[in-house]
């Protein structure tokens, strides 16, 4: 979830700001093209973006938890003036990231597959690390102007340009991908403020083989694992880091295992249907009372912001976004941005909906776009949906991009209508047993495996009574 920064602060980055500064964790001279004030400028408007898109958790006390962890390792950091903030996004994907100037996010996704606070400690203290060695701030600097001024071209439509990426024309200036020895650095970093907090490290390598069985299931790659690339075998550099600490020191640190899974209780588990879901290539969105149908074998995501997919030789894209007015007004408001051409426009109705229908071309630094948009109102709601295509693709997708336009229909299915999400339901174990025998006795939403990684065990683990264990309804 990253966002792109306006392009006056982007330009004032480059024209205005120039030299070196000293890192504050390892002392050394580096270059640095943005002050701290821009630096905190970029983190918070990224921050209230996601905020505003996505939403955190309902859950107080897991946003109190985070917070509290959070807050107590940045004071004690490099860089404790910062106005650190940390939040817990409403999101299904496993992943947590910052934001330049101290504005630290995890997600549900992550924290249902996390089993302690000593675990969730080291994934806040890794993301605090990026902040206090400036991570992101270095590598935005040793970004060439060239590719800013990509960025800042593109931008004659925040909302054709938004998706570019996957079109191949896209960059992000805000959240990288970080190399090997930013990784390892912030492994350490949180190590070492876990440790600071007297969080048990040697849980430390749960985190690492956890994301790991989760990409190799043949699944979605976690976020946190396709944005922070594996520097070899970071389970085992943990097990190290922790077997170099003095059994003294390691005598009564926290785990607070228990603890955290009853603040997990009743959390929705995996994607949420109410916010919208895929059958086949059909979207459903039970609460907003709607569906469409995308093309067959193109890829596609509902995103926070938008519903958004891409044909398979990535030459179209279609999006789905909330927009204001008739669909008359909402139309012509995006016409009438810098760079669009209209070709023809009129009012229509699709499905027994009122709305308005247009051609167009639009004008990139990559080159030309060319493109159908669709308004409609439902439910007192007014959506745009967008069709674009690069000239080559046009002759051959035209036809499958406008039958998606005017898929939209209402949603009436009452099965549809009432799915429910999956939650995690914790289970105390009256009698020990194995991993095996806890998921043949207590059967849940999800398959064995995904049960045994949401625990942290295998199918032949030993489970004692009274252990407590995630359940999936």
């Amino acid at each position: 979830m990253a966002v792109t920064p306006a392009l006056p602060l982007l330009l004032s980055v480059v024209i205005g700001m120039s030299g070196c500064a000293t890192n504050p964790v390892t002392g050394r001279r580096e270059l640095s093209l943005i002050s701290e004030s821009q630096e905190i400028q970029m983190g918070r408007e990224a921050s209230a973006g996601d905020l505003k898109r996505v939403g955190e958790v309902p859950q107080a006390e897991v946003q109190a938890l985070v917070r509290r962890i959070g807050t107590a390792m940045a004071a004690k950091s490099e860089r404790p003036n910062l106005p650190w903030e940390f939040h817990v996004l409403d999101d299904a994907a496993v992943n947590a990231f910052a934001y330049p100037g101290g504005f630290i996010f995890v997600t549900r996704g992550l924290l249902t597959n996390l089993n302690s606070e000593a675990e969730l400690a080291e994934v806040i203290g890794h993301e605090i690390g990026h902040v206090t060695a400036k991570h992101s701030v270095v590598q935005m600097s040793q970004q060439q102007v060239a590719q800013i001024g990509l960025v800042g071209a593109s931008i004659f439509s925040s909302t054709v340009a938004k998706y570019g990426d996957m079109l191949g024309g896209g960059a992000s200036l805000l959240f990288l991908k970080f190399g090997r020895d930013d990784e390892l650095q912030s492994d350490a970093l949180g190590f070492q403020y876990s440790l600071a907090q007297q969080y048990d490290v040697r849980e430390a390598p749960k985190v690492f083989q956890t994301l790991g069985r989760l990409s190799g299931g043949g699944g979605r790659v976690p976020e946190w694992q396709s944005t922070h690339p594996d520097p070899g075998n970071r389970a085992q550099r943990a097990q190290q880091r922790a077997a170099q600490v003095p059994a003294a020191t390691l005598a009564g640190l926290k785990v607070n295992r228990d603890g955290y899974l009853r603040l997990l209780n009743g959390m929705v588990f995996g994607e949420n249907p109410r916010q919208g879901y895929f059958e086949g290539t059909r979207f459903l969105h039970p609460d907003l009372r709607f569906q469409f149908d995308f093309p067959s074998g193109w890829k596609f995501a509902n995103q926070p912001e938008a519903v958004v997919g891409v044909s398979a030789d990535n030459g179209a894209q279609l999006q789905l976004l909330p927009a204001t007015g008739t669909p008359s007004q909402a139309l012509q408001t995006f016409l009438g941005q810098q760079g669009i051409t209209t070709r023809q426009s009129s009012n229509t109705t699709v499905n027994g909906l009122t709305a308005a229908a247009a051609t167009f071309e639009a004008n990139t630094q990559q080159g030309a776009l060319q493109g159908r948009a669709l308004t409609v109102t439902h439910n007192q709601q007014t959506y745009l949906l967008l069709g674009l295509m690069v000239p080559e693709a046009a002759a051959t997708r035209a036809a499958e991009v406008d039958a998606t336009l005017r898929s939209f229909r209402a949603l009436t299915d009452a099965k549809a209508l009432n799915k429910q999400p999956a939650r995690v339901e914790l289970v105390t174990l009256d009698q020990a047993m194995t991993g095996a025998q806890f998921v043949q006795r207590y059967p849940g939403a999800v398959s064995a495996d995904e049960t045994y990684i949401a625990n942290g065990i295998e199918a032949g683990t030993s489970l004692a009574k009274g252990t407590i264990l995630k359940r999936i309804r």
